[in-house]
């Protein structure tokens, strides 16, 4: 099948900022600060892992067995509660399709069982997900959408699984294609705040697995941590990755991790039907980090707007706030599941 070239383009007829929030830390911080979002009513799923550990599934939406089930991926230190996965589970319900939020390890109000956790290149996790929901009904689409981080995971997953990543169709929403870029553009400005609440929430992270070992008695894997040293002097991603993602997880070094787990690697095999959402004032990256359209594989569609900020995305219907994305990924998702894709599922 003839598959259509890869496309870049600027999508501002479609989204624009509300005018009381323009400005990429606007768009960026309104949602989670100020966003009133109840919570819906799920179903949560633990999924015990092959290695022993679990991953917390958190469902929603109609039984409907003939609609495409969606499986979002939240952010770094995000989980199911986080603001743009209540939002966007909420507005697929709407339109009749059925979601189930995946925590990564650790994330989900409860510590994980094992040493290892979640990082911006855990595809392998991904895969049992995705393996799991396949067993239990081979024949049903599967959609995903990554935001952030699970936006990085998700792409570096397309592109390692080719025609067998068994997905109709994806969205990746402001992703860190580049993380050594990311890592050094969130030490910039005011971005330094976002760096200082995320370091301080990731080091939580750690801290919480150890009470945890503790309590359960398994000072192997709490001495595992321990041997990491003091963490409360970190300041950057690059420290943070280098004393703790990096030896938890296999690589040599932050610089290993960063290059073997940026998905921009990886955009050139995807053959999954992919769109990804970015805006050019992404206070996480630079200009030059987003990728060029030649860098993308033609079943990929890049939609470049000038405003949004990271996982912001604010327009405005009258005087109301409109959460873009919450309108333009169920439209994506409803006409994928219209087409048949042959090899591509």
């Amino acid at each position: 099948m003839n598959k259509p070239a890869a496309t870049t383009f600027a999508s501002d007829k479609t989204f624009s900022p509300a005018l009381w929030l323009r400005g990429a830390h606007l768009q960026t911080i309104w949602s989670p600060l100020f966003r009133n979002q109840p919570l819906p009513d799920r179903q949560r799923e633990r999924l015990i892992l092959p290695d022993g550990d679990f991953i917390n599934l958190d469902w929603y939406g109609p039984d409907a067995p003939d609609k495409p089930l969606i499986i979002l991926l939240h952010g770094l230190t995000g989980c199911s509660q986080s603001k743009y996965i209540i939002g966007l589970q909420t507005a697929l319900a709407l339109q009749g399709m059925p979601s189930v939020a995946m925590n990564f390890r650790g994330c989900g109000g409860e510590p994980n069982d094992l040493t290892t956790g979640y990082h911006s290149g855990i595809s392998s996790d991904l895969k049992l997900v995705i393996q799991s929901l396949k067993q239990r009904w081979p024949a049903r689409q599967l959609m995903a959408t990554g935001y952030s981080l699970g936006g990085n995971v998700l792409l570096k997953y397309l592109g390692e699984e080719g025609e067998d990543s068994q997905l109709s169709a994806a969205v990746a929403v402001s992703v860190p294609f580049e993380l050594d870029q990311c890592s050094l553009r969130i030490n910039e400005g005011f971005s330094k705040v976002y760096r200082d609440r995320f370091l301080k929430d990731m080091v939580a992270y750690i801290e919480a697995k150890k009470q945890h070992f503790r309590m359960q008695g398994w000072s192997d894997r709490l001495n595992t941590l321990e041997q990491l040293g003091t963490l409360d002097k970190l300041s950057t991603f690059h420290d943070y990755d280098d004393h703790v993602t990096a030896p938890l997880h296999g690589f040599q070094s932050a610089e290993d991790y960063y290059s073997r787990c940026s998905s921009r690697n990886w955009l050139s095999t995807i053959d999954t039907p992919t769109l990804i959402l970015q805006s050019a004032d992404d206070p996480f990256l630079y200009p030059h980090s987003v990728p060029e359209t030649s860098e993308l594989s033609a079943s990929t569609t890049l939609e470049l707007t000038q405003g949004g900020g990271h996982v912001g995305f604010i327009g405005r219907n009258g005087l109301r706030n409109e959460y873009w994305l919450e309108q333009r990924i169920p439209r994506f998702f409803t006409g994928a599941g219209q087409i048949n894709f042959p090899g591509w599922c």
